[in-house]
């Protein structure tokens, strides 16, 4: 009897502290998920800084195939190396980007108007769709002058009244903060990202040794295995996404050049960036280069169109299986669903940093998948 009942007791107990267990796990999961919401875009920041750290590494390890130099050597001349070839775009075509960046926001612009006139000429309703500003500003700076002119009764009083001047005041400052605070951040960010992609970098070993500290001493070889193929994963892709990258800016410029579309090389520019994110990316680039073309004619669209699906397909059909499945293989319809779910959640952040945060997922689930067969014999 005494057994029996020192068994229910220790039953109790063991029930008492799985429940408790349990409790406080799902307490800082809710905690933890309350935090990445409310820290989302820090935490953003801070991946896309690892990402730079795990690129430079991958490209000084491939200069290490080359030479035996040491790892710091090889990382500076990689920085020095990219540091050149983004001053020699600057210095050598800042002019010609800036003109073209700002004839393609004035030609986007006026065909967003033009596509809201052709819409309603054919009873489509375009209430629901902001282009008020991008019709307006494409009628010109004449229209402008004409509706912000006063009348000829009101400019005969005179100097403006002090209400009048501390609401323009007001309004020139309120913008002008934004668009400082605006540039502060994007800056900001940037010197975050690279400041942390170099730390990275640097010493990769030091980080990767802290990282497997955390985890508990009994899971600590398991750890190393999902960390190093994490690392592997990520550096394949990232090397297979820059040959990517740079194939599709390279075969947008020079064939929009070839058509005669103006601001092709901002076009090629904006093309390769969006390669970054797949699916998403190319549609985007797409519709920004056929809206661009259209102000050229209706010819020099189709030829663009055009040239968007070949360049659509040798991003899909020849590079990607080429070298991307070699790097990272994830079915098209989860990846967009993926894509879509993160970008609705988080904005710009999650639509791009979505494929590298499913390869990591990926690569544990497929761990733990090899490893519970394993475990069950």
């Amino acid at each position: 009897m005494t057994d029996s009942a020192d068994n229910r007791l220790q039953a109790r107990n063991d029930l008492a502290w799985a429940i408790a267990a349990g409790g406080i796990g799902v307490v800082l999961f809710a905690a933890l998920l309350t935090f990445a919401w409310h820290f989302a875009a820090t935490l953003f920041l801070l991946f896309a800084g690892m990402l730079l750290g795990v690129a430079l590494n991958a490209m000084t390890t491939l200069l290490g195939r080359l030479t035996k130099l040491p790892h710091a050597l090889r990382l500076a001349i990689v920085c020095l190396a990219m540091a050149g070839l983004l001053s020699g775009i600057v210095f050598l075509g800042g002019t010609t980007i800036a003109q073209q960046a700002t004839v393609l926001s004035n030609t986007i612009k006026s065909q967003l108007g033009s596509v809201k006139d052709f819409l309603e000429q054919h009873g489509v309703d375009t209430s629901y769709l902001d282009f008020t500003n991008a019709a307006g500003e494409a009628k010109g700076e004449g229209s402008a002058v004409m509706t912000t002119t006063p009348p000829p009764s009101s400019q005969s009083h005179g100097i403006p009244g002090a209400g009048a001047l501390a609401s323009s005041g007001g309004a020139i400052i309120s913008q002008t903060l934004k668009v400082l605070l605006g540039t502060v951040s994007v800056v900001g960010n940037f010197f975050i990202v690279l400041f942390l992609g170099l730390a990275f970098a640097a010493q990769p070993s030091i980080y990767r040794a802290g990282l497997l500290f955390i985890a508990p001493a009994k899971y600590r070889a398991q750890a190393t295995v999902i960390v190093d193929r994490i690392g592997e994963t990520l550096e394949r892709w990232l090397i297979a996404q820059i040959i990517t990258m740079t194939a599709v800016f390279l075969v947008t410029w020079i064939g929009l050049a070839i058509i005669g579309i103006p601001s092709s090389f901002i076009l090629g520019i904006q093309a390769g960036l969006l390669a970054f994110i797949p699916t998403v990316g190319a549609i985007l680039g797409g519709l920004i280069v056929v809206l661009a073309s259209l102000a050229t004619g209706w010819i020099a669209a189709l030829s663009a169109f055009i040239l968007f699906l070949g360049v659509h397909a040798l991003e899909s059909y020849v590079l990607t299986p080429i070298i991307q499945r070699q790097a990272l293989d994830i079915p098209p319809a989860t990846l967009f669903a993926f894509q879509i779910l993160l970008g609705v959640v988080f904005g710009i952040w999650g639509l791009a940093l979505a494929l590298p945060l499913m390869a990591i997922a990926k690569v544990m689930i497929d761990h733990f998948k090899t490893e519970d067969p394993a475990r069950a014999a």
